[in-house]
């Protein structure tokens, strides 16, 4: 059961992580890692909803990992696209808009396709929001915030004692959505792996030492149980 308690993050953001170790410890090929983890997202997409969470980041495929073996990325796209493929009628089913950020560009052109049109499809969707981080690394982001600004700058269309945090977020890709509340990071990691680290400064982070294809329901309710039993100073004594 859910965590009776009124204070529900309104964003969570998890770093899905373990797939090949899991995979690994079966004996199996990583891909098969990949596969099993779908069934996670399922039952947390699930979770979050009926919690009342309204935004559910999840890092499904980092800057980085381009650099893994080719097979290996032709088996994550292969799967993306099934999991867009599965998931459409379901997110229409369940009134859930669909969000992606990241290196969208460098994504295959069919999977490309079919992520923006279920953007497009699903845009009016309003019980909650899923978003796919994708070729996502939060420098890469970052940097690209300081360019745009400082194009601006350089064209005269901007003074440069304005920027401030806010104008900052403003060039990021989250910038129409709330800061995590509450990260997840799952396999036991302690560490950050480039994801929206300019948004998490002050978010609540939960590990958990389970690898993702093995997170559940009740994985995440009792992450958000940990969370509520936090005080969020925000800075402050």
């Amino acid at each position: 059961m859910p965590p009776a308690h009124p204070q529900i993050p309104a964003h969570v953001a998890i770093i899905m992580d373990g797939n090949g170790r899991w995979a690994k410890d079966r004996g199996l090929p990583r891909r098969e890692g990949h596969r099993a983890g779908a069934e996670s997202v399922r039952e947390v997409m699930e979770a979050c909803k009926e919690l009342g969470v309204q935004y559910l980041t999840l890092y499904a495929f980092s800057s980085e990992n381009w650099n893994r073996p080719q097979a290996e990325i032709d088996a994550l796209m292969s799967l993306l696209d099934r999991f867009l493929d599965e998931k459409a009628k379901d997110l229409a089913k369940q009134n859930v808009r669909l969000q992606a950020i990241g290196q969208l560009e460098r994504l295959p052109a069919k999977t490309r396709g079919k992520l923006n049109k279920i953007i497009a499809n699903t845009a009016h969707h309003d019980s909650m929001t899923l978003v796919l981080a994708l070729s996502y690394g939060a420098r890469e982001e970052i940097v690209a915030a300081a360019k745009s600004l400082a194009q601006d700058a350089a064209a005269g269309r901007l003074d440069p004692e304005t920027i401030d945090n806010q104008l900052f977020g403003t060039r990021l890709q989250t910038c129409e959505m709330p800061d995590p509340d509450l990260l997840i990071r799952t396999s036991g990691e302690l560490r950050l792996s480039n994801f929206l680290l300019w948004q998490i400064s002050y978010a609540e982070i939960v590990i958990v030492k389970k690898f993702w294809p093995d997170f559940r329901q009740g994985d995440l309710f009792a992450a958000v149980k940990e969370y509520q039993g936090r005080q969020r100073r925000f800075g402050a004594l």
